[in-house]
């Protein structure tokens, strides 16, 4: 059996080791694209329209009503327009392809290099990573953020509530319930995604057992290296899922 060969020991270390970088890419994400996709769902929603109050005293001094040209100008957000086209292009594209362009096109257009080592590899795979998730997690918190009831806002400003106070008082706490089990499904996607950091040879799990197994003869030294790396991966995921269903019950009291 595969167990009782020298080579065992070797390979285990080895794939314990990239599965400590898949660890390592997996909370490094989070903790980037948890606040960064909040940021980015604030841009979505800007009302900021900077030509509506110069177009609106230009036609008022002038006693003229405003045209079609002049209403698309004052309704015209660039935060908004932004941040959307940002996250239409992300999710538009495969997360692989943005490493990979990520990686290697500001070497091409003579920006800036990431280098060659692993530690520049896994910078480049974080960023792609926390990029992608980002705008995810923005779509999931404007959904939630917008699923409040506007009147509960317009409560709490006839109490004299600041908008601060009203959103970390009133929406963020039922907008952080209605968003964990959308949340909790990228996060346990992102357990699995985390294998794409291999496009650019990140020394995760899945590429260590495929560099073991090119150098193999045979169905068996095929196949027990993924056989680990899945072991490795449905216990994890195993954990985040009863981790984000603690997290669920918890909150359920805003029901």
């Amino acid at each position: 059996m595969f167990w009782t060969t020298p080579e065992f020991p070797v390979v285990v270390k080895a794939l314990n080791e990239g599965f400590l970088v898949t660890l390592q890419l997996f909370f490094v994400t989070l903790i980037g694209a948890v606040p960064l996709g909040l940021i980015i769902s604030f841009g979505s929603m800007s009302r900021w329209a900077p030509l509506r109050r110069p177009i609106h005293w230009a036609l008022t001094r002038k006693g003229k009503k405003p045209g079609r040209v002049a209403k698309l100008l004052s309704a015209f957000r660039p935060i908004s327009l932004i941040c959307r086209l940002v996250v239409w292009v992300i999710r538009g594209t495969p997360l692989i392809l943005q490493i990979i362009a990520l990686f290697y096109v500001p070497g091409m257009l003579d920006l800036f290099t990431w280098g060659g080592g692993e530690s520049s590899r896994f910078a480049a795979v974080a960023v792609a990573f926390i990029i992608n998730y980002a705008c995810y997690f923005s779509e999931i918190y404007r959904g939630g953020i917008q699923s409040v009831p506007v009147g509960q806002q317009e409560a709490g400003q006839v109490l004299g509530m600041t908008r601060t106070q009203i959103f970390f008082k009133v929406t963020l706490l039922q907008m952080i319930k209605r968003i964990v089990p959308p949340m909790s499904n990228e996060i346990i996607t992102l357990v699995k995604d985390t294998s794409l950091a291999r496009a650019i040879s990140l020394k995760e799990v899945i590429w260590v057992a495929e560099s073991f197994m090119k150098g193999n003869q045979g169905i068996s030294g095929l196949l027990w290296p993924l056989f680990f790396v899945a072991v490795y991966y449905l216990v994890f995921s195993g954990v985040v899922t009863l981790l984000l269903g603690r997290l669920e019950k918890k909150l359920a009291y805003f029901q």
